[in-house]
């Protein structure tokens, strides 16, 4: 499913990167064509606060790596959105190295007043699905959420991870299962045993 072959001004996002390898200049058509795109992407997978350096070095990243932009694509955004996602990647591997070396000095020196209940303000089932989602390898996570939340095809989303499309197919559809599998599960129920009267 091609998107943007030909933007308002006529020039396809293809014509447009391949002349800002002579006008550098140029390629800011294409941050005013997607940025939008490629912030809405990642702020729901990162905090609000680092959205916008993604978003921003998802740009960067793409004006260095311009001429390994396919000329045969009709939009640049699956391009972009495989950028993001590679720094998404990298900003998780940074963040777990972090959360290592907390844990490992909380041992010794614990924080105080830590809020547990900073989301508890999260319906029920919006935590469950968060639940769900965090159990997903990265891999499948990665596709669900490029088909779900960016509406991207099957055939983007391989174009977009130069990856094979018969694999991006087997990623979703065992990321669906697995996700149908765990929100199925019965909720926890109370135990019985802290129910009982003061009056017994």
């Amino acid at each position: 499913m091609g998107r943007s072959l030909l933007a308002s001004d006529g020039i396809s996002d293809s014509a447009t990167i391949a002349g800002s390898l002579e006008q550098p200049e140029s390629f800011a058509r294409i941050f005013d064509r997607h940025y939008l795109a490629v912030h809405r992407y990642v702020a729901r997978r990162a905090p609000r606060a680092q959205a916008d350096d993604l978003a921003a070095m998802t740009f960067v990243v793409a004006f260095e790596r311009r001429r390994s932009f396919r000329p045969d694509s009709t939009s640049a955004r699956p391009w972009l959105l495989g950028i993001a996602t590679n720094l998404l990647h990298e900003r998780h591997r940074v963040e777990r190295r972090e959360q290592a070396t907390l844990l490992l000095l909380s041992t010794e020196h614990p924080a105080a007043g830590f809020d547990g209940d900073r989301n508890a303000r999260d319906g029920p089932d919006t935590e469950r699905l968060a639940q769900a989602l965090a159990t997903l390898d990265s891999a499948q996570l990665d596709v669900l959420l490029l088909h779900a939340w960016e509406e991207l095809s099957y055939e983007e989303i391989a174009e977009a991870l130069a990856i094979p499309l018969g694999t991006i197919r087997s990623r979703l559809a065992r990321a669906r299962a697995h996700l149908r599998s765990r929100l199925e599960e019965p909720r926890a129920c109370p135990d019985p045993t802290h129910a009982r009267s003061t009056d017994d």
